[in-house]
This record gives C-alpha cells, sequence and structure tokens, in this order.
C-alpha cells in the first residue's frame, strides 16, 4: 500500500517558477521510477518527467529545458522544479511510482506506473 502526496501548486504568472513535491508512504520509493503526469481540462493524462531507481532522468519535449525532476531518497520525496511557465502549463499535476523495482528502460507511458497521487492544480496565467 503506497500513499502519494503532491503538493506545491497554486497560481502564477507566466515566466515564473513553481517547485512541486510528491511526498511518499508506505514503502521505500529507491527502487522505483517515479514520474510527473499532467492533465489539462478536456485533454488526457501526459508524461511530463520521469527520473529512475538509477538516475536516469527524461523529459516530453514540450517541458525539456524548463523543467527538472529530482528525487531524494532519504526524505521518501520526489521533486519537479518548473521554470519559465507558460499559460499551455495549466494543469492538474500528478506523481507516479512504478509497478517494478528496478526496472530497466526509462518508462513514458502511464502503464508503467502503478500507485498514482490525487494530483495538485498548477495554474499559470497570461
Amino acid at each position: 500500500q503506497v500513499l502519494l502526496v503532491e503538493s506545491g501548486g497554486g497560481l502564477v504568472q507566466a515566466g515564473g517558477s513553481l517547485r512541486l513535491s510528491c511526498g511518499a508512504s508506505g514503502r521505500a520509493i529507491t527502487p522505483y521510477a517515479m514520474a510527473w503526469f499532467r492533465q489539462a481540462p478536456g485533454k488526457e493524462r501526459d508524461f511530463v518527467a520521469t527520473i529512475t531507481w538509477s538516475g536516469t532522468k527524461d523529459y516530453a519535449d514540450f517541458v525539456k529545458g524548463r523543467f527538472t525532476i529530482s528525487r531524494d531518497n532519504a526524505k521518501n520525496t520526489v521533486y519537479l522544479q518548473m521554470n519559465s511557465l507558460k499559460f499551455e502549463d495549466t494543469a492538474i499535476y500528478y506523481c507516479a511510482q512504478s509497478a517494478t523495482q528496478f526496472s530497466t528502460g526509462v518508462p513514458r507511458t502511464e502503464a508503467s506506473y502503478r500507485y498514482w497521487g490525487q494530483g495538485t492544480q498548477v495554474t499559470v496565467s497570461s
């Protein structure tokens, strides 16, 4: 049983920055890939970023150079630093944990993740 809780969302102006946090309870996140997805109103849930158990990072093209994912295993926490925010970044952001331990590759699909947080709202004003 895993509980993921996102925090740090809010209202920011275009060009601003925000840092999201995802705290995990129930088990250590160390052997798992962790990821951020987002869902805008009327849209499907999209992959944003992931960091594997070994520290490999991958990003969706629309956030490369602007967002940075990181993890602190000692704190059982994953972060998403978002810079140069755009109106199009407005969405609910979800934290997720992979279904398997020490997986090879870099998972980008929803099916690769078993546990999900309830999400935190990010609103960017233009």
